[in-house]
């Protein structure tokens, strides 16, 4: 499994609470190349469930996660984007990735990035965290599929509710997992 996750390529979009947990899912698993992208810096209330700590904040989130991903498996090779994805970045940013993980807070860059994505790579798959909020209730978190489209999470609750670092990094380990089995499949 391990050779076969080395010569893969998974690209992350958003290194929030999602995304960086995600990554670091990933590149533990022994994956050769990840994409990641985000515009942010790290603030105080992002401690509570991203990958990131107190000595850190205002700092980039690409960078210091390739830091830390580079600590973890010196071998994966990490190319950051720190800017703001448009649908225009799609193709150029993360054309090379055999799955992208989608890990935007807002439903509308969700939305876009999933499609220009399905429309650009129809055989591709693009795993999406959705309904995330919340604590407890672990039975109403599962993964649906549409096409190759997947989403992880309940599909129902609100981002009002609040983020839950525990059920934030049950859903980011779905989406990673769900990548490595499908990297299995696809290779």
């Amino acid at each position: 499994m391990t050779e076969r996750l080395s010569r893969s390529c998974i690209a992350v979009a958003g290194c929030g609470g999602i995304g960086s947990n995600a990554a670091v899912a990933l590149v533990r698993a022994g994956l050769g190349k990840i994409i990641i992208a985000d515009m942010d810096i790290i603030e105080a209330s992002n401690l509570n469930r991203q990958y990131y700590f107190a000595d850190e904040i205002g700092q980039k989130k690409v960078f210091t996660l390739k830091s830390r991903l580079n600590s973890i498996d010196s071998d994966c090779e990490i190319v950051t984007y720190h800017k703001e994805l448009v649908r225009e970045d799609v193709k150029t940013i993360f054309g090379s990735a055999d799955i992208l993980i989608e890990a935007f807070d807002k439903a509308e860059s969700k939305q876009w990035l999933i499609e220009e994505w399905s429309s650009l790579y129809p055989d591709k798959p693009v795993i999406s965290g959705n309904g995330l909020s919340g604590c407890g209730d672990f039975e109403s978190i599962k993964i649906s599929k549409m096409g190759n489209i997947y989403f992880c999470g309940d599909g129902v609750t609100s981002q009002e509710i609040g983020l839950c670092s525990a059920r934030v990094a049950i859903i980011s380990n779905m989406q990673a997992n769900l990548a490595i089995e499908l990297l299995m499949k696809l290779k």
